[in-house]
């Protein structure tokens, strides 16, 4: 399945989507992870009485909540609106999303029966996704969205443990113990994800990326056999829809030459791993990163020297796109992430 042409604006001058490919920017692009809702006060707002999941499947919501760091911050690139588990949802999966603790599945996979339970996901599984890209593409004029998708391996893991896990014990003892088992399963979510960006981009994405939250609890061998082949197909897929493509895990310092050669065009790096270390590692790709999220938390002098820094490392790799370590901590303020977003917009490349 491959994307069909949608009108978009005039994104040539893009600062984000020219450091994705490597070309020479105006200014160092910087957005944010989890920079829709979380740390906001209007998202909150507009999200009182309305679950997670009911929000992502409200294209009128997913609108508002996915501009409203655009309008405030002023970034590089929208972060479409919704969850990685939103896809499981929409094909029929039991599960949802409780506060305080996350995705929640009612019944665990477990058996072969279970992987051929789940239906693939088509567009009519989601239409609220293509009208809401639709809507968000015509309102953000010159700055790019990016659709996204979680990897296998993390999807995997709500699916097998039924929820979050730190261990992932119960997702390892598949992979070694069930080898076919786990094999359909990242199959079948490789199928998923990459369904779930082609619509994202047919509807007028212009770039994507790609989520293994929990690859960081692999070995490099590990990763390379039993994980990195279904990111792969899924990156791959991606890149005949002639986006970039982002790829990014936490905790995965020792993992992220593969997960560049998986198909990245840009390699997502923790705030663990120092640009320096990371750069020679990703080959002839793009970083983005990788500001330590609570350096927001600091006096605005320390959080822009800190920052300065980063952007300093970037310039040795072949694109930067400035981010933070990880997601927004719920707790920042606003205003700081404001002050953060001009520093570096405003330092001289």
């Amino acid at each position: 399945m491959a994307a069909t042409e949608t009108t978009r604006p005039d994104l040539s001058g893009s600062a984000f989507l020219r450091a994705a490919r490597g070309e020479p920017v105006p200014h160092t692009p910087v957005w944010f992870m989890r920079q829709a809702g979380r740390s906001l006060p209007e998202y909150l707002k507009v999200r009182e009485g309305t679950g997670m999941l009911e929000s992502c499947m409200d294209p009128g919501l997913v609108v508002e909540i996915t501009l409203q760091p655009v309008r405030r911050y002023g970034v590089d690139a929208a972060i479409f609106f919704s969850d990685i588990v939103l896809p499981l949802k929409a094909v029929g999966v039991d599960l949802d999303i409780k506060p305080g603790v996350g995705p929640v599945v009612a019944r665990p996979v477990r058996t072969l029966a279970d992987v051929e339970a789940i239906p693939d996901l088509t567009p009519e599984h989601v239409p609220f996704i293509s009208q809401a890209v639709r809507g968000l593409v015509g309102e953000l004029g010159s700055t790019p969205l990016i659709g996204f998708a979680g990897a296998p391996f993390t999807v995997a893991s709500y699916l097998v443990e039924g929820g979050p896990s730190k261990e992932h014990a119960k997702t390892k003892a598949m992979m070694f113990g069930a080898p076919d088992v786990w094999d359909a399963l990242m199959r079948k979510i490789a199928g998923i994800s990459a369904a779930y960006l082609d619509v994202q981009v047919a509807a007028g994405a212009s770039a994507v990326q790609l989520f293994d939250s929990w690859a960081g609890a692999l070995t490099p061998a590990d990763y390379a056999a039993h994980v990195m082949p279904h990111s792969a197909r899924v990156l791959a897929a991606a890149g005949e829809l002639g986006v970039p493509r982002i790829h990014f895990g936490v905790g995965t310092s020792n993992l992220l030459t593969l997960m560049g050669e998986a198909g990245a065009d840009v390699v997502g790096v923790d705030w663990r791993t120092p640009l320096a270390s990371a750069i020679p590692q990703v080959g002839d790709r793009g970083v983005q990163g990788n500001l330590d999220p609570t350096l927001v938390f600091a006096p605005t002098d320390v959080m822009t020297a800190r920052a300065a820094e980063v952007i300093e490392a970037g310039r040795a790799a072949k694109g930067h796109i400035f981010n933070l370590g990880h997601g927004v901590i719920p707790s920042t303020d606003p205003d700081q992430l404001k002050r953060l977003t001009e520093f570096v917009q405003s330092y001289p490349v």
